[in-house]
């Protein structure tokens, strides 16, 4: 059940604002969670990669093809066998304080964040090394084949990686950076900040886009708002009647009860990008699904047309099933090793959990009532019940969900054994970008898996460049995932974006609420 959140509540902290949208244009966003963590480094919550774009840079980003095109870096050299790399930064770059961004800047946010994210860790597993040649030129230097550099570096989603001062680049990966100090085309008012209610952001005047048009992620990032509000409603209801209302600008994410009213408003724009693919994550540590049998059992308990419906999505926003972990469609999009979990089968479930060593104990499910998986946390809840196992639904809102499950504590001690997510195309198509299918052994991905075949299967398919064997061993690895579950896929679906006078084409394009060349009259 969604969380309600009250309608004077909520209209005295649209009035709130009044006062600053008269200074000048202010666009208004309802964003899909609360903001709390500002590093986004920290953690793979959306929210604090959306936050990320608006604060920060990249030095490549990808088109609306998923091409890698140069953002901040300018030119570029690779030596025929790939192993040499030179990087020239844009004239007159700045952070929003006003230095100047330098190479020394670049190498060491590339560094902490290889720290943390899978596609770096793989990138420095082939001995990269990073060096800066000059105020405006570092190198990259590779000992073994590594074929996805500027896929790496245009990464757009899980953790990105984003360009900040040195100062704050050598922080600790495990310790969160506070001070936003960003290389992107907005500042973040850190006085105006509430958490659990808004999050504001200015035009950044030292900001240089690029020239060229706007292209998914790539291009020139052009702010055309004075002021960008990030205004938390929770209830749907009360956040579909602010936008009809014409009280904020945007939802991020439509409760997908209130699409027929909003699709029979023509005041309204409906927007859907590219696919999103359900997530049950699985905490390895603990039992009893730290046997891969107990692990196997979630897939005999999901059905992914009762999940997806439950949300209240219609057919025309979701698959009714898809076998593939890489999004249906895709590239690389396979149905190999799903066979045997097609349909439900209690029954099965039950006894493998028994053979795992299940005895009955509590496994603790978090359950975010503010959002959009709500609905499926029940529906998988339900299940779980149906197979003997005996479920202790703990609720919160989402934001305290993603600093809860960071959490390696037994579950009975303020830890956790099963949260339910969802990842985008860009995060869930390649074996590298999916989070937890590219979580290699000692990685620190909430749930903590590990198998090693899928760590040398990944290695595999990152050196190879040959496009029909790369997707073998792509087929190959789901086949493994199937196997040891390092999380469940519970169906796909297309999140839905509503806008009111607005113009604007990136956002359609990327499934993120990039704030930069929308027009508000």
């Amino acid at each position: 059940m969604i969380r309600r959140f009250s309608l004077l509540a909520a209209a005295a902290l649209l009035a709130a604002s009044s006062g600053a949208m008269a200074q000048g244009k202010t666009l208004r966003l309802v964003p899909h969670a609360d903001l709390k963590t500002l590093d986004p480094l920290f953690n793979t919550a959306y929210i604090t990669r959306n936050h990320g774009y608006m604060v920060f840079d990249m030095l490549f980003a990808q088109d609306s093809k998923g091409q890698p095109r140069p953002q901040m870096v300018d030119t570029w050299k690779v030596s025929e066998d790939g192993r040499q790399w030179r990087f020239t930064l844009r004239p007159g770059l700045k952070f929003s304080d006003g230095a100047p961004v330098t190479a020394e800047d670049c190498v060491a946010s590339l560094q902490r964040w290889a720290k943390k994210d899978t596609l770096g860790q793989a990138m420095m597993a082939a001995g990269a090394q990073l060096a800066a040649t000059g105020a405006d030129s570092f190198t990259l230097t590779l000992k073994e084949p590594f074929g996805l550099v500027l896929e790496a570096l245009s990464k757009p989603s899980g953790l990105p990686p984003f360009i900040m001062p040195k100062r704050l680049a050598a922080t600790d990966p495990n310790t969160p950076v506070t001070e936003m100090v960003g290389s992107g085309p907005f500042l973040f008012k850190r006085d105006e900040w509430v958490p659990g209610n808004k999050v504001v952001y200015v035009k950044n005047p030292a900001y240089a886009p690029r020239k060229e048009p706007a292209d998914g992620l790539a291009g020139g990032k052009n702010v055309k708002v004075d002021r960008v509000e990030w205004v938390y409603i929770p209830d749907g209801n009360t956040a579909t009647a602010a936008l009809m209302n014409g009280e904020v600008d945007m939802l991020e994410q439509v409760a997908p009860d209130f699409l027929p009213v909003l699709e029979s408003n023509s005041d309204i724009k409906l927007g859907t990008s590219v696919a999103s693919q359900g997530m049950v994550v699985i905490n390895a540590l603990y039992p009893p699904f730290n046997d891969a049998r107990a692990r196997q059992a979630i897939y005999y308990v999901i059905s992914q047309k009762q999940m997806i419906a439950a949300m209240g999505y219609s057919e025309k926003y979701r698959e009714d099933y898809c076998p593939t972990l890489y999004i249906c469609g895709s590239p690389l999009a396979t149905d190999a090793g799903a066979a045997p979990y097609a349909r439900q089968d209690f029954a099965r479930a039950r006894q493998l959990l028994q053979e795992a060593g299940y005895k009955g104990e509590k496994v603790v499910l978090l359950y975010p009532s503010d959002h959009l998986s709500a609905p499926a946390v029940m529906v998988l809840s339900q299940n779980l019940k149906k197979a003997g196992v005996n479920v202790d639904l703990q609720s919160m809102d989402w934001a305290s969900l993603a600093a809860r499950r960071l959490k390696k504590d037994p579950p009975a001690q303020g830890g956790w054994n099963l949260f339910l997510t969802w990842g985008g195309y860009y995060d869930a198509s390649t074996p590298v970008t999916n989070p937890w299918l590219s979580a290699a052994c000692g990685n620190s991905l909430p749930g903590w898996p590990c198998d090693k075949e899928m760590d040398e299967l990944r290695t595999a398919w990152i050196r190879e460049t040959d496009a029909a064997r790369r997707k073998e061993l792509a087929t190959r690895l789901q086949e493994r995932a199937y196997q040891t579950v390092p999380y469940a896929m519970w169906g796909e679906f297309k999140p839905v974006s509503a806008t009111r006078g607005l113009s604007h084409t990136e956002l359609l394009k990327t499934g993120i609420p990039v704030m930069w060349n929308i027009e508000k009259p």
